[in-house]
């Protein structure tokens, strides 16, 4: 579980992701829900380039169940994010994804998250195991 008191250290995997004009509100920062935005594309583009998960053919698919973010401090455009990734429990099924996102090149920060998939099967949606390539790959990103 992201903690709050987490460094850029406590990541396994990074990638650098550009805000955007329209990811401002009307307050000049980035809204809450780019956040969650921003969740989603980290995870699913590790999942497809790192893990080799197929999202057109692949018989397990990943549904997300649980989604949470705690906001410390502000980004706005034109700044970049670099969002850490890393897995607090692998499960049978289910895996918990944690993002911590520091804006481009600083120590600080502004926001940590969770997202929760439950691998289950595409026809039936029924949970099935997580495959075993992906779990070999997810593996490498587990913290304690």
């Amino acid at each position: 579980m992201t903690t709050g008191n987490t460094t850029r250290e406590d990541y396994r995997h990074w990638q650098r992701i550009p805000t955007r004009w329209h990811d401002n509100d009307v307050y000049g920062h980035v809204n809450n829900v780019v956040h969650y935005a921003f969740m989603d594309t980290v995870i699913n583009t590790w999942l497809i380039t790192e893990a080799g998960l197929d999202i057109h053919r692949g018989r397990a698919i990943g549904l997300c169940v649980e989604s949470h973010c705690n906001y410390r401090a502000s980004l706005a455009f034109p700044e970049a994010v670099d969002a850490g990734l890393r897995i607090g429990h692998l499960g049978r099924s289910s895996v918990r994804y944690e993002v911590g996102f520091y804006p481009e090149g600083k120590e600080d920060v502004v926001a940590e998250g969770h997202f929760v998939h439950v691998f289950v099967d595409r026809d039936t949606r029924k949970p099935v195991e997580i495959p075993a390539h992906l779990r070999g790959a997810m593996a490498g990103l587990v913290v304690a």
